[in-house]
């Protein structure tokens, strides 16, 4: 598995990526996740949508907390797409996260058992089989049209500007 050291940090020190490194113009590889009823989830499930992917380490820090809150309430914003949350926190613990938040417009999916999309698109914190921060956002034709790394796990990501690309997706 290909391994990037020292690209972002975690409270400043460096942390390893491990998996593949996504990059704008990359075709969004399938990779599949475990909804809140522990039913397995294809990517090809969303095939010929706009997507926004938030990636966040985990639901119960306030970052990744204010992260899942804030595109709930910015879906609204941007017709026709679909915002996911991927996480390796259990789906019990994001169920009741959900149930808690009111989270009703942002799909929050468990990468924990294959880390399936941490492998395929770079997002795996090596040392703490935890995903890194960041946004990936693709278009209806299964193309990525934006990626964020956010450098330091414990800052927030763009959210602005995330939003903007998906906004420009026809």
């Amino acid at each position: 598995m290909e391994k990037r050291s020292g690209i972002i940090t975690m409270k400043g020190n460096p942390v390893t990526l491990a998996g593949k490194e996504i990059k704008v113009g990359d075709k969004a590889p399938n990779f599949k996740v475990i909804d809140n009823d522990m039913n397995e989830v294809s990517f090809e499930t969303f095939k010929g949508k706009k997507v926004i992917i938030s990636v966040v380490p985990s639901l119960d820090t306030s970052v990744c907390e204010f992260q899942t809150t804030s595109f709930n309430e910015r879906a609204s914003e941007i017709e026709d797409v679909v915002i996911l949350t991927i996480s390796v926190d259990l789906p019990f613990a994001q169920k009741r996260f959900c149930v808690g938040k009111g989270i009703d417009k942002v799909k929050v999916y468990s990468d924990h058992r294959d880390l399936s999309f941490g492998k395929e698109y770079g997002f795996i914190i090596e040392e703490l089989r935890l995903l890194a921060r960041g946004i990936v956002v693709v278009d209806k034709e299964g193309i990525v049209k934006y990626v964020e790394y956010v450098k330091e796990v414990t800052e927030h990501p763009d959210y602005d500007k995330a939003i903007e690309e998906a906004k420009k997706l026809i």
